[in-house]
């Protein structure tokens, strides 16, 4: 790969608080199809790669076992399901991709891989597929799950899910379909063969009731950063949705992932990693600095509490007034949550031992839930320069997925119209779309 690839978070467009403030939108309010349709067409004409939705189908209820906080201050919550927004972006774009995520841990995987063959259809071969594993308890209740699954079983049914998918989409190979309109002969039956597939999850016969897409498997996303993760990523994915912040942890990743895939037969300079990276991009400076401080204004500590609990799978309101990280990772491992995200990089940063008071860790905790722990502040300038320096220091493989915690669409637009011609400028993209698929695009 080179040249840096971008991307658009645009999973919390309308959250915490973004729908408010100066720089939303006026006369128009989510989910208003034409808001995510604008997002796009702008997007694509900066030469975006992909727009990326995460997902979580629960509102966040782990902080003190209710949802009241986050249901008052709009936080993580409300979703949609964007398979039908991707739809009607793509018909107003016609090279930009789009990135939807379902969850193995929930989900089937006949119905996902369906859908996400039709969905490939209908844009032209610009699918990508971000397979979760889930760690919220709010997801999970929906789904009629009583506790979270250990932490490697979600692991072990997300290899099988993306193993049934794949030979589903395979199923019907592309030389299966004749139609010849003399004989009126549609398919080669020899050629259509059931996967017949009995594992520990799942029971699916197959084959797949659906014609070949253009890119025959959308492009697999995976973002798991624990060494499970980390291993069950390089048994499939195409590209990785790396978390942003501290260089250490970034190489650490990029080298225990260069290791995982050596060890599954594939080249480490094909599977690139997207940086998530949260921007605050201003003309100079001074406003960007001007632009960052409006953010601060929305986070309370129910706020805080809410999104940190949500997103860990733990309910972080019983921390203790003094405690070891290590402490906290074993109970959140006990719970089946995951110590990942802000524990994990300060496990990264301080060690196992480090003692923290309350205090200090809602500290920390305000930095993530905000964002501003992996937030770059600046003019277009001073971003370029940062990213070309972090992107090098991190393998050059790969590139960035842009978040911004300013309102929709002023930041994104800033993105595009500020940040993204200064790197470009620079030479440091990749060339814009030079193929017809996402796959092609973005080079895996």
């Amino acid at each position: 790969m080179t040249g840096m690839h971008l991307a658009f978070d645009l999973s919390f467009t309308h959250t915490e608080g973004r729908w408010a403030r100066a720089g939303s939108w006026v006369g128009r309010t989510f989910p208003d199809v034409r808001m995510f349709q604008e997002i796009a067409v702008t997007a694509e004409r900066a030469g975006i790669d992909m727009l990326f939705f995460g997902d979580g189908s629960g509102i966040p209820d782990t902080w003190r076992g209710s949802i009241e906080p986050a249901v008052e201050w709009g936080v993580q919550w409300p979703r949609q399901d964007m398979s039908p927004f991707i739809a009607a972006m793509s018909a107003v774009t016609s090279r930009i991709g789009f990135g939807l995520t379902y969850s193995s841990t929930f989900m089937h995987p006949f119905y996902v891989a369906r859908l996400l063959n039709s969905l490939d259809h209908v844009t032209g071969g610009r699918i990508a597929f971000n397979v979760v594993a889930s760690t919220r308890s709010a997801d999970a209740a929906n789904y009629g799950f009583e506790e979270l699954l250990e932490h490697g079983l979600r692991y072990e049914r997300m290899e099988e899910f993306i193993d049934v998918c794949q030979r589903l989409w395979d199923s019907v190979p592309p030389e299966a379909i004749v139609m010849d309109r003399d004989s009126g002969r549609f398919a080669d039956p020899a050629l259509v063969s059931p996967i017949d597939h009995d594992g520990d999850f799942f029971r699916v016969k197959g084959p797949l009731s659906s014609m070949p897409s253009p890119q025959r498997h959308p492009v697999l996303v995976q973002a798991g950063n624990s060494p499970r993760g980390i291993a069950t990523s390089a048994k499939f994915a195409d590209v990785i949705f790396g978390f942003g912040g501290a260089v250490a942890g970034q190489q650490r990743h990029r080298r225990m992932l260069d290791e995982a895939l050596a060890a599954e037969g594939r080249d480490p300079a094909s599977v690139g990693i997207l940086w998530a990276t949260q921007v605050i991009v201003g003309r100079t400076a001074e406003e960007a600095r001007t632009r960052r401080a409006e953010v601060l204004e929305f986070w309370s500590e129910e706020a805080v509490g809410a999104y940190l609990s949500h997103n860990a799978g733990y309910d972080f309101s019983g921390v203790p007034e003094r405690f070891a990280l290590g402490e906290l990772v074993a109970q959140m491992q006990a719970a089946n949550s995951t110590p990942a995200g802000l524990v994990g990089r300060l496990v990264d940063e301080y060690g196992v031992d480090h003692q923290l008071t309350r205090a200090e860790f809602f500290e920390h905790g305000w930095r993530s839930a905000t964002g501003l722990d992996h937030t770059v502040c600046g003019s277009p300038a001073e971003i370029a320069d940062a990213l070309e320096e972090n992107f090098a220091a991190t393998g050059s493989r790969g590139g960035y997925m842009f978040s911004t915690p300013l309102p929709t669409p002023s930041g994104l637009d800033d993105i595009a119209e500020l940040l993204v011609p200064e790197l470009r400028r620079r030479g440091a993209l990749a060339p814009s779309y030079p193929g017809a698929t996402l796959r092609e695009n973005l080079r895996v």
